[in-house]
């Protein structure tokens, strides 16, 4: 009789990696950053072969890829969130959007399996780089004094409340804002991650054991790497849209 033996690696196996190029280095090079690098490199060359093709009538292939994500982010983000003075923003928000979606996707490529952005380094970054950004573009549409008193001072809200609005939007628009669009991507594809680990090392232990009884986990691993696949697309989108929102917010602070 076998005996059901999980051998569920170390947290840290999963999501640290030893480098693979200039080992101990200040530009050591492992797993997740040859993810980053192929997430450049991919949606690079989407949009330059795009961009050699853009002659044709009829979209097909990489220009249709191409064509199809830039309307996408368009209609569905700049236009929903920002208005039309929110298309100059559309190369910075269209390049995000794919460049999360790549490093997210790679969690379900064979033989790679690991979503880049379960680490915080890039997803901090990014955020970082949105509230720059859009406090940039706050005071540079408003004012600084202008800026400051619309997003600490909310028109329309009774002036007792100040007391408690002003040290909300505060916190609020200057230091949670990043912190949480970076957490939220981080910690969606940690908790996706874990569980498709969770999945191959119980479908692993059980088919040693017992073929059968490998069938229900492996069947929780397709179903959840099609979720996993999912979740990819949409926490590349929700962090996309967050950004045109804030950006957004400091360019039009009526809405």
């Amino acid at each position: 009789m076998n005996v059901l033996a999980l051998d569920f690696p170390p947290v840290s196996h999963l999501f640290e990696w030893p480098d693979i190029w200039f080992a101990g280095s200040a530009v050591a090079v492992n797993k997740t950053v040859l993810i980053y690098l192929a997430a450049v490199a991919i949606t690079s060359a989407i949009f330059l072969a795009a961009g050699r093709r853009r002659g044709s009538l009829v979209p097909v292939g990489v220009q249709h890829v191409a064509e199809s994500g830039v309307t996408f982010i368009e209609e569905s983000v700049v236009m929903e969130t920002i208005g039309p003075d929110g298309k100059k923003y559309m190369p910075f928000l269209t390049t995000m959007f794919f460049f999360v979606l790549f490093s997210n996707i790679f969690e379900v490529v064979p033989g790679i399996q690991f979503p880049a952005n379960s680490r915080m380094a890039v997803p901090l970054t990014l955020a970082l780089l949105v509230w720059v950004i859009y406090n940039v573009v706050g005071v540079r549409s408003q004012g600084f004094f202008g800026y400051l008193k619309n997003s600490l001072f909310p028109p329309g809200v009774p002036k007792a409340l100040y007391l408690i609005v002003t040290p909300i939007e505060l916190v609020s628009t200057f230091v949670v804002r990043p912190f949480s669009l970076a957490i939220r991507l981080w910690a969606n594809m940690v908790a996706g991650h874990l569980l498709l680990v969770t999945f191959a090392v119980l479908t692993a232990a059980l088919w040693d054991a017992t073929y059968v009884g490998a069938v229900a986990p492996f069947a929780m691993l397709v179903l959840m790497t099609g979720f996993e696949i999912l979740v990819s697309v949409l926490q590349a989108f929700i962090f996309t849209i967050l950004a045109a929102v804030y950006i957004g917010g400091s360019m039009h602070p009526e809405h």
